[in-house]
Parts: C-alpha cells; sequence; structure tokens
C-alpha cells in the first residue's frame, strides 16, 4: 500500500441510500475522487494529501452515487470532430459533478472552486422543463460524458412507482458556457432542444441512467437506455416506449439526431433495461483489416456484438420464441434476441436439482420455494401467480461493464447470479405506502397491477441455487469463444442470517464493480462481497495477488503514472460492499516498493 486517504464522508446504506460506487480520475499530479453524497477531492496523486474539496450539498432522500467525474481542459488538443476555441480566462480545466438533487456543476480544476462562466454561476439545474419531480424520483448517479465541446447527461428515475415519472430526455451541454445544445427526447423527436413554452419533455420515456460511450472519428455518442416506467407492467406504453426500451442509441453528437439504434429486450417486463456503459473496441474483420466494434453486457447475460458505425450485429442475434403470459391488459413479445455467437453468461434455466443450501435444512426449504413458482427460462413473465426470473433485475451483468486487453483481445465480464422471485397484485390489495424501493412491494400507479419482488433467497439469506453466485469471465473477442471462467470471491465476511463465516472458501460471490486490465498481464477487481483487491492472470484467471482492504468495495479500480516520480499505482475507493453493514469512506493507492 502506498498511501490511504478518507474522505470522512461515510455513506449510510440499506441498500437504497448511499453506495460509493467511484471510480477516480487522475489529471497530471492530482487525483480526483467523489463521494457517494457528491463531495469531490483533489488529492496529491503520489502521497494521498488533501488539496482542496468541494461540497455541493446535493442530498436526495435514496440511491446517492457519484460513480466519476467528468473533464474537460481547453488547453488541450482539439479532438478531430469539434473546434475548441482559446481557452477561457478562468475555469481551463474543469471537471464535471452530477448531484443526487440533479445538478450538472462545473467545478475549476485547480481551485475547486465553481466555474462562474458556466450555467448560473457553474450550475445547470437539470430540472428545468421537466415538470413536477419530487424528491428522489430524478437524480445524476453516472459520469457525465464528455465529447468534443460538450457534456452530456441523461439521469436516473425512480423505478416502479407510477407511469408519467420524470422524462427520460438525455440533454447535450456546451461545456464553457453550459447553454443547451440539444435534447433527444425519446417521446418527441421533433423537440431537439427546450421544448415550447409552458411544455415539458415527454413524461414517463426510457431514459439513460448508467455511463455512455464516445466515438470521436464517427462522432457518434452510445447511449444505453433505460424502460419506461413501471418496469413489470407495460400494457400502457406508447409505440415510441416500446422502440426506444432496452436498446442501444446512437446519436450524432453535433445534432443529436439518431444514426442508429438497436433493442436487447422487446418490451421488457423483467426491468432487464442496459445497465452498463458499451465497450467500443475494434476487431479482425474477414478481410484482414478491423471494424469498429460495440459490445453491450446485459442484466439477462447476453453480450451482443454490434458494428458501431451502423448497429448491425458482427456476432449473430436470433430472435426466439419465448413464454407467453397471461396477465390481464398486458402484451407480450412473441420473440426476444439471443447473441447466439457470443457466450452467454450464469442465465441457464434453473431445475429443482439446482437447488442448494448451506445446510440440508436450506436446501429442502430451497426446493419447496422453487417447486411453488413457475420458471420457463430467462425470459419467465411476470404473472398473478409467482414466478421466477432468473437472472433477476440486478443481474447478470450490471454497471460495472468490461475491461480489455488490447494484446490477446481478451475481454472480461463480471456478473452475478441471483434470482428474482415476483408476482403481480391487484391494484385494490395493494397497501397504502408501498415503496419497495429496493425489495418489496412497489405500487406501480397508474397500472391496474402493483408487484412483489424478492430475492431468490434461502431463510438463511444465501441464494438458494447452487454456487457460483459470481464470476468472473474471459472472452476472445476474435473467436467470440469462452477462454476461461473462475468464481470470485469467498464466504468470509459474509455468511447466513448476517453472521460472517471467516472462511476463504472461493464459492464466487455476487458481483457489483468495475474490473481493470493492465497491459502487463494482469486484471484488477474488487467487487465481491469480502473485503480484498485481487489480481487476476488474464491468461488463465489465476489469482495471483489479493490485498486485504478495511471494508469492501463495488468501485472501479483505475491506474496512472506518476509524471513526478514515474512510479505507477493502482488507486479504488473503498465504502463498503453491496451486501455489507460495514462501510467506509477510503480512498487507497498501491504501488510496487520503491527500488
Amino acid at each position: 500500500m502506498a498511501w490511504t486517504f478518507r474522505t470522512g464522508d461515510l455513506p449510510e446504506s440499506n441498500g437504497a441510500g448511499a453506495e460509493d460506487q467511484n471510480t477516480p480520475l487522475q489529471i497530471g499530479d492530482t487525483v480526483y475522487t467523489c463521494t457517494a453524497y457528491g463531495k469531490v477531492f483533489a488529492l496529491d496523486a503520489d502521497t494521498g494529501a488533501e488539496r482542496w474539496k468541494f461540497d455541493p450539498q446535493g442530498y436526495a432522500p435514496n440511491w446517492q452515487r457519484c460513480r466519476g467525474l467528468g473533464y474537460f481542459d481547453a488547453s488541450a488538443t482539439p479532438v478531430a470532430d469539434a473546434s475548441v476555441p482559446a481557452a477561457p480566462v478562468a475555469c481551463t480545466k474543469r471537471l464535471f459533478l452530477p448531484t443526487g438533487d440533479a445538478r450538472l456543476i462545473a467545478i475549476n480544476a485547480e481551485t475547486g472552486k465553481p466555474c462562474e462562466d458556466f450555467g448560473n454561476q457553474g450550475t445547470v439545474d437539470l430540472k428545468t422543463d421537466m415538470g413536477e419531480i419530487k424528491p428522489g424520483y430524478y437524480q445524476q448517479t453516472s459520469t457525465p460524458l464528455v465529447a468534443g465541446t460538450v457534456v452530456i447527461v441523461g439521469g436516473r428515475v425512480a423505478d416502479n412507482f407510477s407511469t408519467g415519472e420524470p422524462p427520460g430526455v438525455v440533454r447535450a451541454f456546451d461545456v464553457r458556457s453550459g447553454e443547451l445544445m440539444w435534447a433527444w427526447d425519446p417521446g418527441n423527436p421533433a423537440t431537439t432542444k427546450r421544448p415550447p413554452a409552458g411544455e415539458t419533455y415527454t413524461r414517463g420515456t426510457p431514459n439513460v441512467w448508467s455511463a455512455m460511450s464516445y466515438d470521436a472519428k464517427l462522432g457518434l455518442v452510445y447511449l444505453p437506455t433505460g424502460n419506461a416506467t413501471p418496469d413489470f407492467f407495460g400494457g400502457q406504453r406508447t409505440e415510441f416506449d416500446d422502440k426506444w426500451n432496452s436498446s442501444i442509441v446512437a446519436i450524432d453528437v453535433k445534432t443529436g439526431q439518431v444514426r442508429w439504434h438497436f433493442q436487447t429486450t422487446h418490451h421488457d417486463l423483467w426491468d432487464f433495461d442496459l445497465p452498463a456503459q458499451p465497450l467500443l473496441y475494434d476487431i479482425p474483420d474477414d478481410k484482414g483489416g478491423v471494424q469498429p466494434a460495440l459490445a453491450q453486457v446485459t442484466k439477462q447475460g447476453e453480450i451482443f456484438l454490434l458494428n458501431r458505425e451502423t448497429g448491425k450485429p458482427i456476432a449473430r442475434v436470433e430472435e426466439r420464441p419465448v413464454p407467453q403470459g397471461n396477465v390481464p391488459g398486458e402484451r407480450y413479445s412473441p420473440t426476444q434476441p439471443f447473441s447466439v455467437e457470443m457466450p452467454s453468461i450464469g442465465n441457464q434455466t434453473l431445475t429443482e436439482s439446482d437447488m442448494w443450501g448451506a445446510t440440508p435444512f436450506d436446501q429442502l426449504m430451497c426446493r419447496i420455494q422453487f417447486k411453488g413458482m413457475r420458471h420457463e427460462g430467462v425470459y419467465t413473465p411476470p404473472g398473478l401467480d409467482h414466478a421466477l426470473q432468473f437472472p433477476g433485475s440486478l443481474g447478470g451483468m450490471n454497471w460495472g461493464s468490461v475491461s480489455v486487453d488490447p494484446t490477446s483481445n481478451y475481454m472480461f465480464v463480471n456478473d452475478m447470479r441471483l434470482g428474482l422471485a415476483n408476482y403481480m397484485i391487484p391494484r385494490d390489495q395493494i397497501a397504502a405506502g408501498a415503496s419497495g424501493i429496493e425489495m418489496g412491494v412497489v405500487p406501480q400507479e397508474g397500472t391496474p397491477f402493483g408487484a412483489m419482488r424478492q430475492r431468490f433467497l434461502s431463510a438463511a439469506g444465501i441464494p438458494c441455487q447452487k454456487p457460483p453466485f459470481g464470476t468472473m469471465s474471459a472472452i476472445d473477442l476474435k473467436t467470440r469463444k469462452l477462454v476461461w471462467q473462475v468464481p470470485v470471491g469467498t464466504v468470509q465476511d459474509t455468511g447466513p442470517l448476517g453472521i460472517r463465516m471467516h472462511l476463504p472458501i472461493p464459492i464466487g460471490m455476487p458481483t457489483l464493480g468495475a474490473s481493470l486490465a493492465t497491459q502487463s498481464g494482469l486484471l484488477f477487481f474488487a467487487g465481491t462481497q469480502d473485503f480484498y483487491l485481487r489480481a487476476f492472470d488474464t491468461g488463465n484467471g489465476n489469482e495471483i495477488w489479493k490485498a486485504r482492504l478495511p471494508v469492501g468495495s463495488q468501485s472501479g479500480p483505475m491506474t496512472y503514472v506518476s509524471p513526478k516520480t514515474g512510479r505507477q499505482y493502482i488507486l479504488l475507493t473503498a465504502g463498503g460492499a453491496r451486501q455489507s453493514t460495514d462501510r467506509g469512506d477510503y480512498v487507497i493507492a498501491y504501488a510496487l516498493p520503491k527500488k
């Protein structure tokens, strides 16, 4: 360990509150990190000493996260598609901070002060033109995308409370002035900037809550879209909802116009919204050259490989028949897309023989639960009876996305394997005050049904299907084959009924976080439920190093070389694993011993 810094901003969480999911940013001899509550710290890259901090005082009643900061340097060489003007007098180097109360703040990267020439004294109010927004119903959680001279944001909405929730609009602002340059409103493509006076962007449309990607050469921004709310009943959804739900949408960075889109789930009734940043990577073609590719991981365990210029599949996709439901007023897609030339991860159809338990009693209870539910594979539709969805609404894969080794063409994918037991509840049987932010009954107001959702766990709080509950996989992007897959994480810091087992048994725990692949053949990952940062051999998946953390982590490690000393560091934050009550406020840097 090279150094440790503590922010003093401890996340308080029950799964619906605050979670530290930050990937720090390094610029020159400074690293920047943001806490779950949006406090920004600038630290010396070699010592961890604090240089400045900024508190936006932007709190929300639920779902506080700051996954990262955007960055723009007006003095840097312009990218190919952007005409960068002369550097402004102040804030030549600026950070962009998303907040839990739906603001976008520009901060001087050198001083920590707001850039007063951006928006209103450094702030753009993202609630503008959105209509009524209840506290906690709309917020920013993912890294703003800086693409040329615009900064682009989507937004997280509160799932499953009602129809007509805040708009899913994606907006691009000038990085210097904060002026709105374009808007993409899925419900009204004619609205390309602000809506007419007295109107709002279309409410309840598919949103973009995860991180976006940008190809400067093609001038395209790639949006992984979510769902029109609510998630588990879609009888009221419009034609444009069904068009844009759970899709990769390629947007022209200059105009905000759609170039192409590809849908990964039709009429999504499973909360299989796209959770992860698309990977942009060039792969060999059949003619001895390369083609621009995009890889998209999904909650349902499918991986789609597309040409990112055209949106056409590189790996073949088949439309296959899926089970149909019978909920009154609902409609169902007869088929779903399956990426048949890419490996599927952790989405097998479960059988009674897959039921498992820490004790024979656990296993028996899980078998009884399973036999009492309808399970027809990954696209088992919700019903008035008890249904089992596997993978559940967390995945599969989630926001951590993937990493890649360009030397081997290996892509690394971490997953979780948690089922979701659910059933629909008629409106007149929904108890007043049902919230279900994480699990439990969700009201889905504006539809005929609420929904009950519970993780498919034993009475001891352990997944009912046999391990692994989470893995790391390597996929060769040239051959599109699975190279290796290993369980990651132990039960050392978790156990039945919340009691730690202190057993370093590598059964494979649900993963949540991002990985880091390095040129030296190492893959770093900390997003397991135990308190370790690990390094794996990218060639075979063997664990070759680990370091004990003070608490668990669900962040993304990053690496940098100090411009002062030439020393390389691995940096991550540790604020607590998702399924642990232990919380922390750590920023930790590792490095090889000084020679």
